[in-house]
């Protein structure tokens, strides 16, 4: 077995030979190789047919299940399997080469299965490469790293093209353990940075490939055989097939996203690219390819899938353009602006090199709008201004001057509003809780990056969020919170609106804020603000019950508005107790309404106004507008003797209704009689309104005297055979009844039913 504290290249095991015979070997050695076929990945189908959808998932299976036995494998165990085993290679390879890339992910199908299958895939090689660049698991488990290194680069476990593919399949959400990996790896073998700088005239030669097939000429390209005079005949993108202009589409696209991923990721690599004239070359083929490609895509006819292929080589096209933008930015931060940052030596040279980029992209309208619209050169001018006070503002000036002419020879406006791209340092910590758990690529339609503007390089501005106050913010309210909080620990006696006002001012740069309070460099719209200005109020939003409209609004039942309701008032159905007799026998409404009648029996003929007072003060000369002269006139013979007075009011009367009972009602069986009036005999009494009640009594009256003097009989009284619940007893009617019915069954249908089954049990036919 293997010993402790000693490194694996250095370890002898013991192991039964095939003769059965013990044998000791190295710990590295192909015989301890385990016999297991790794089958080579191939990516998922298109719109494929269930056979090929099965095909995929058994085969992603296979590669899942002997990669998690990879990793279960002691340390030993697991670099014999690496070193030695080439299926695991091609299958690692494989994965590599066909693994879909994050904009490759909106072609794949929708099925769940084929989707986790492949994120499983995704994880297991991931955590493979993870395990085979880490020199040291434990303090029993390492590699000596001089050794390390010899391994890796000798037997091709890594190599820069591969290393380019790891950081555009699983950059998202793993960036700081991709950037662990590439540093232990070029750290241990330093003949990777040899590699590297091999490497990147074959990436500028991806430019000039592209330019070949379209036709065009940089001026920078590697090329130095002069162009031949037969050179127009060459297609263009115009005149080329759509298949060639389609790959030629997706290979800018998958290059200039992979150059940017690995950048990002290893910032390091930034200064053998940048000694290569890389820069010079990307800005040259931006301005040369870019703009033939759009047009190409506008005013070209699309075969076969129409809108819907020209829509996805746009977004592709769109995407690639601001990847170059954001490598050349890449670039100009990790070997020109992050020195500066730091204060290191010679800052003034490398303020120069920045200086004399920028000039170099006045040329290049096109590319220098596009990267001013991401990463706005004003800003970069001023940091250079803060941290060299010596910089010649004449140049400044020319070059800011410069940036302006560029936005109005191609016709665009500046935008107001600037997204920043964080830098590759602040997208790394971003990072740094990822951990082995992989994000995935977006989904289509989720804010990924194949939503970007299809405005060519134009980048995608982030719609601003609100903060706390409604102010217009491009950060989080817990973030804005942070922000206030770290600049307050400084600066303890600035209030916070004047802070807020800041960070609103320079994009919610909380150093840069605090930079320009302490030396005095605030906007002048800011220095006009008290410094101690608290922050606002925010205001509370009305509460929805108050403003909110009901039917039940400020009444009884109003549960919003009163603590207390009358809960008697309530109920579902008939209320229990109560018949519809009793219903009808409430006369409380009429007794409400008694009292509002009896204020009109109090009627004055005459007033008498005694000695002192003014018909004034009864209101009687006022004059009213409203009132109807048209029959006012002298009332002739209205006060003669021979007849009543016209003047003279009639008694008010009141109605039937309203009156008072003589009698007490008597309700024996649950009728209700009213009270019978004589009949007046006075002539000269009011008969105006006659009581109903005393009409229909004497119409009963006439028509009982009229059915009596023509027999009629009245109809028998109504049988109650349904008597009380059971319990509660029956009256003797209730006993009369039942036994009339039981008697007379068979005058009804089912003739002679009891006597006929009498006879039947007297017989003896039915069992008694």
């Amino acid at each position: 077995m293997a010993c402790a504290q000693v490194p694996l290249d250095e370890q002898q095991v013991t192991e039964p030979g095939p003769l059965g015979k013990e044998q000791t070997l190295p710990a590295l050695h192909p015989a301890r190789k385990e016999e297991r076929c790794f089958v080579p990945y191939k990516s998922p189908p298109e719109d494929g047919s269930p056979a090929e959808v099965e095909e995929f998932l058994e085969r992603a299976k296979f590669i899942t299940e002997d990669l998690e036995w990879l990793l279960a494998l002691p340390h030993d165990k697991f670099w014999c399997q690496v070193v030695f085993d080439e299926s695991l290679q091609r299958c690692l390879d494989s994965y590599l080469h066909l693994a879909p890339r994050g904009l490759d992910l909106s072609a794949l199908p929708s099925s769940p299965a084929v989707a986790d299958m492949q994120r499983s895939v995704h994880r297991t090689v991931f955590l493979t490469f993870l395990r085979m660049a880490t020199h040291k698991e434990s303090k029993d488990n390492f590699i000596t790293p001089a050794v390390f290194g010899e391994i890796i680069y000798d037997n091709f476990l890594f190599d820069i093209p591969k290393i380019l593919d790891l950081c555009v399949l699983f950059g998202k959400g793993n960036s700081q353990l991709l950037h662990k990996m590439i540093e232990n790896i070029f750290t241990q073998q330093p003949s990777y940075y040899s590699d590297l700088d091999e490497t990147v005239p074959t990436v500028l030669q991806v430019f000039d490939t592209i330019l070949d097939k379209c036709g065009l000429y940089c001026e920078g390209a590697t090329a130095m055989e002069p162009m031949k005079l037969s050179a127009h005949k060459q297609p263009t993108a115009m005149t080329m097939s759509q298949q060639e202009l389609v790959d030629l589409i997706l290979y800018l696209c998958d290059s200039t996203t992979t150059i940017h991923a690995f950048l990002d990721i290893f910032p390091a690599a930034c200064s053998g690219f940048h000694s290569n004239g890389f820069l010079s070359r990307l800005t040259s083929f931006y301005e040369t390819a870019v703009p033939d490609l759009e047009k190409a895509l506008r005013k070209r006819n699309f075969d076969d899938k129409g809108f819907s292929l020209q829509e996805d080589l746009w977004k592709r096209l769109s995407h690639s353009c601001r990847k170059m933008v954001e490598t050349a930015h890449l670039l100009l931060h990790h070997t020109c602006l992050q020195p500066i940052l730091e204060g290191g030596e010679n800052m003034l040279a490398f303020a120069e090199e920045l200086l004399s980029h920028f000039t170099s992209f006045l040329t290049e309208k096109r590319f220098l709008t596009d990267y001013d619209e991401q990463f706005p050169i004003a800003d970069d001018v001023s940091l250079l201004q803060q941290a060299l006070p010596v910089i010649d503002e004449t140049r400044t000036s020319y070059l800011l001057q410069g940036v302006e002419s560029a936005w109005d020879s191609v016709g665009r406006q500046k935008p107001q509003i600037q997204h920043k791209v964080p830098s590759a340092a602040a997208g790394g910590a971003a990072a740094a809780s990822a951990g082995f758990e992989l994000q995935e690529a977006r989904e289509p339609g989720g804010g990924g990056e194949g939503e970007e503007s299809l405005r060519g390089a134009e980048a995608m501005l982030d719609v601003p969020r609100i903060g706390n106050n409604g102010a217009v913010c491009s950060v989080s309210g817990a973030e804005l919170e942070s922000l206030l909080s770290c600049i307050k620990d400084l600066l303890p006696d600035l209030g916070e609106g004047f802070l807020l006002a800041c960070l609103q001012e320079y994009d919610f740069n909380s150093e840069l804020v605090i930079n320009n309070i302490l030396e005095d460099r605030l906007a002048p719209n800011l220095d006009k603000l008290d410094r101690a200005m608290p922050r606002p109020v925010k205001e509370d939003l009305p509460d929805v019950l108050n403003v909110r409209s009901n039917v039940f609004d400020d009444d009884e039942f109003d549960v919003f508005r009163r603590d207390q309701v009358d809960m008697s008032r309530i109920w579902k159905g008939r209320r229990k107790g109560e018949g519809a007799r009793e219903m009808l026998n409430d006369k409380q409404h009429i007794a409400e309404q008694r009292a509002r009648y009896q204020a009109y029996e109090t009627v004055v003929d005459e007033v008498i106004i005694e000695p002192g007072e003014s018909a004034a003060t009864y209101g009687l000369d006022d004059y009213d507008d409203e009132y109807d002269d048209t029959y006012d006139m002298n009332q002739v013979g209205a006060n003669d003797l021979d007849g009543d007075s016209l003047l003279n009011r009639r008694p008010f009367t009141v109605p039937q209704v309203l009156r008072k009972a003589n009698k007490p009602e008597e309700d024996e069986e649950g009728e209700d009689e009213e009270e019978e009036d004589p009949i007046p005999n006075n002539v000269n009494r009011d008969q105006f309104v006659q009581d109903p009640a005393l009409l229909r009594e004497r119409a009963e009256a006439r028509r009982a005297t009229m059915q009596q003097r023509k027999g009629f009989r009245p109809a028998p009284r109504p049988s109650n055979v349904v008597g009380q619940p059971k319990g509660q007893g029956q009256t003797t009617e209730t006993f009369l009844d039942r036994r009339k019915k039981e008697a007379n069954k068979s005058r009804v249908s089912n003739h002679n039913r009891r006597s006929m089954a009498d006879r039947k049990r007297n017989k003896g036919m039915i069992p008694s």
